[in-house]
């Protein structure tokens, strides 16, 4: 296979299944708040990245990580710990925060079918490696102490390595961008981040260290958890494309500086969800939170989306496009999952006789050709829909498909649909049961009247379950309805 890797700006082929070992670290949650759309598409995007490969022959140690200590409002070294701020207001243990939001985050990636990683470390359970990652920076002397906080030196670092090969950025460009911190009278130069922070009197998350009683920067958690669980060397590093410049750029000046060199082999990132073009986030005030979502309750929202449509409407856009997101555009994906469900549905009730009139071969290749090509989960969606158009023609008489074609066309639906893109197509919820039981008893009682040639019965009924919005189909076999 191959994927984009942000570093080289290029397709790179994948190893082969001969060294079948897979690290991936992926950014996850700074806990201090509901996940919102933004946060689920870093979550599907890498979901079916770690599917793709498992079902592949791989062997993959997933890895994401959560913060809970360390990211700071503004830039990353000033301000008031995000996880603490929320503590203080709330009169919270911090890691009460964090349990607090990490629970309800799991419950919706949960519902969004986001298969949990191999391992979950938190930033607070890795003080003492974050200590010792810094010991070793300062031993190369990429880092200086200053007041009891510890300050990686970019300058320094710069004139031995590469820095900004990842955003492009230069060390005039940071000077320019940096330079209303010029009052921070610890650093050496303003665009330096912090990798051990002194603690303030007030401030209620620390740990004591060789500098001061304090707490570590943001960017230093995920190369010491990254190396820890995955080796000097692993294979994918994923996250947010903002999280490309600084975190992800500091994270390879922390690595080579400690390491003497690269860590990372692949370097991906999705790209994000925006309201009118502009980005979805917390920061902004225009976020929209997953469970806002999956019961409609904000004024942007037309209606309560099921998960599977939140999912669905992220995999019909390449993950490295923009997604702009409106109610209108999720009304359409609830559409095409509707349609897409309805034909798997069908698929299972097909059956075989003599040959085949419609043409479904190759059908494995083709989805199999598009997810090779860098995750390409549009085009797998639309190989899926042309696909539907054969099962409906065999499904309403109008052709015929062999033993042979139904169970291959049954084995990769099944294979894309669910196990690769992880979209549930026919599990019904305990409470959607005796829904569609009930509804089903309603067209079992149309169909009845009709056989007694009880028109008005029959005609009402059908016509009640069309104005709450239902679509009646009357077929050989009986009906079908849809809502």
């Amino acid at each position: 296979m191959q994927i984009y890797n942000t570093l080289t700006r290029t397709k790179e082929e994948f190893r082969p299944l001969h060294a079948p070992n897979v690290g991936m670290y992926v950014c996850g949650p700074t806990v201090y708040g509901d996940a919102h759309l933004g946060h689920a598409r870093p979550a599907i995007t890498f979901d079916v990245l770690y599917r793709y490969l498992t079902e592949s022959g791989y062997k993959v140690r997933y890895v994401r990580n959560i913060t809970d200590v360390g990211h700071l409002e503004h830039d990353a070294d000033e301000g008031e710990d995000k996880i603490a701020k929320k503590a203080r207001l709330e009169q919270l243990e911090p890691m009460e925060v964090v349990q607090y939001y990490l629970n309800r985050y799991h419950h919706d990636m949960e519902a969004l079918n986001v298969l949990p990683p191999s391992i979950e470390p938190h930033a607070s359970g890795h003080i003492i490696e974050q200590i010792e990652f810094i010991k070793k920076i300062l031993a190369a002397g990429y880092a200086y102490e200053s007041e009891g906080s510890v300050y990686f030196d970019v300058a320094k670092y710069a004139q031995d390595f590469h820095y900004g090969k990842l955003s492009g950025r230069n060390i005039d460009e940071l000077y320019a961008e940096t330079r209303e911190l010029d009052g921070q009278q610890e650093k050496r130069h303003s665009y330096d981040f912090a990798l051990w922070k002194k603690a303030a009197p007030e401030h209620i998350m620390h740990w004591p260290s060789p500098w001061s009683e304090g707490f570590p920067g943001w960017h230093l958690e995920c190369s010491t958890m990254g190396t820890k669980y995955l080796g000097e060397e692993f294979d994918i590093h994923g996250g947010g494309m903002d999280l490309m410049f600084p975190h992800h750029e500091a994270e390879i000046a922390q690595s080579c500086a400690a390491l003497g060199h690269d860590t990372v082999h692949y370097w991906m990132h999705n790209n994000m969800i925006t309201i009118a073009g502009k980005k979805m986030g917390k920061s902004y005030g225009n976020f929209i939170t997953l469970e806002q979502f999956f019961t409609g309750s904000h004024p942007l929202l037309s209606k309560a989306f099921s998960p599977m449509t939140i999912r669905f409407f992220i995999l019909m856009a390449h993950y490295r496009s923009t997604v702009d997101f409106s109610s209108e555009a999720l009304e359409a994906a609830e559409k095409g999952l509707a349609r897409l469900t309805e034909a798997y549905e069908r698929l299972q009730k097909l059956k075989a006789g003599g040959e085949s009139s419609v043409d479904t071969k190759g059908l494995r290749e083709r989805c199999k050709e598009a997810m090779d090509d860098d995750l390409n989960t549009p085009i797998v969606i639309s190989h899926l829909f042309d696909s539907a158009r054969a099962i409906n023609i065999v499904f309403d008489g109008k052709g015929s498909i062999s033993s042979e074609d139904l169970e291959e066309l049954r084995r990769v639906w099944k294979l894309y649909a669910e196990d690769i893109l992880g979209l549930r197509l026919e599990q019904q919820s305990a409470s959607e049961e005796p829904y569609k039981k009930a509804v089903d008893l309603l067209l079992n009682m149309r169909l009845e009247a009709k056989q007694r040639k009880d028109w008005a019965t029959s005609d009402h009924i059908r016509q009640a379950l069309t104005e709450i919005g239902f679509t009646i189909k009357d077929t050989k076999e009986g009906f079908e309805w849809s809502l």
